[in-house]
């Protein structure tokens, strides 16, 4: 899985980042203006970053690489030289190779938050751009922009990855997750977890599939395990299995746990986890939740996905479902 950086401070605004259409996506090529200056080192190519796009270049030298600040007199030559590693220097060109375009994802994004859009009209669609990130966060959510590090979706068959990965993590980093992605980790960054001492499995499961329940419906895709990114195998084995999955959470007590443990039993990415006496795909509790979140929707067909991302009742919520009771 993914993860996210979010940042709570403001910036200004300054630089050609306000100059995204917001009909159309278009993705900001920043991971070619990069390779663009590790290839030449040029001053005027650094100068290019840091005045023409500032925020994406504070935000990749503070808090994604963590190697100074943008006001340090060497930071230039810092920057060209994290990145003149042999192996980054591979890893640059691969993604130019491997993306000479980002049109699918355009396509993808631009349909989506059009359909997010007449959901949520007041929402503001982020400014995107593509970056290279060293291996570091895959989406990067700072304030109005969103970045999206093309080097942690290069396939899973990606020789590189071999060297840093589990299989199992390598089957989230293909090319056709980054839309679906970047739509999770906005709506997570919009609509947070109302954590609290009270939080159990079950507020974890339905916020989860409450988020994947929206994007699926943005997306199009058939059911809640495509939209996860399971197999077909994977899905079957949980809808086989699924009465019996809910029965064992009730019947183990797990419903209403707060025990982190349990918790990342449930919710945490893995290849696969001990369930049923057999081995089940993991993220079982966020297709539960889906599924939950998919039969409370039913019974309340003229509720509004902006209304849904707003609910945080879920006990509520899973009584109103009737789930696996209708």
């Amino acid at each position: 899985m993914c993860l996210c950086l979010l940042f709570a401070s403001c910036w200004p605004g300054t630089g050609n980042e306000s100059t995204q259409k917001k009909e159309e996506i278009s993705v900001l090529r920043y991971d070619k203006l990069l390779s663009e200056y590790v290839r030449s080192n040029s001053f005027s190519a650094m100068q290019k970053l840091i005045m023409d796009y500032p925020q994406p270049t504070k935000i990749l030298i503070e808090d994604v690489l963590a190697i100074g600040t943008v006001k340090d007199d060497t930071i230039s030559q810092r920057l060209q030289k994290f990145y003149s590693d042999t192996t980054l220097t591979r890893l640059l060109r691969d993604v130019q190779t491997k993306f000479p375009n980002l049109d699918v994802v355009e396509d993808g994004l631009s349909k989506g938050f059009r359909k997010l859009k007449k959901e949520i009209p007041g929402m503001q669609v982020p400014f995107i751009y593509s970056q290279v990130s060293a291996f570091n966060e895959s989406i990067i959510l700072v304030d109005t922009l969103l970045g999206i590090s093309l080097d942690k979706y290069m396939g899973e068959d990606y020789p590189l990855y071999k060297r840093f990965y589990y299989d199992y993590q390598c089957r989230s980093m293909r090319p056709e997750r980054i839309v679906p992605d970047c739509f999770v980790f906005y709506l997570f960054s919009q609509y947070g977890m109302n954590y609290h001492d009270g939080t159990s499995l079950i507020d974890w499961m339905m916020h989860s599939g409450k988020i994947n329940y929206v994007v699926q419906n943005l997306l199009g895709y058939a059911d809640a395990g495509a939209m996860i990114g399971y197999s077909e195998a994977e899905t079957k084995w949980c809808e086989v299995h699924e009465k019996e999955i809910w029965k064992y959470i009730q019947d183990s007590g797990h419903l209403y746990a707060r025990d982190p443990m349990v918790i990342r039993f449930y919710m945490k990415p893995a290849p696969s986890v001990e369930l049923l006496g057999e081995q089940a795909p993991g993220l079982v509790g966020t297709w539960i939740g889906t599924k939950i979140i998919a039969s409370y929707m039913k019974k309340h067909k003229k509720l509004k996905i902006q209304d849904l991302l707003e609910m945080t009742d879920y006990s509520q919520m899973l009584e109103e479902s009737n789930y696996l009771h209708s």
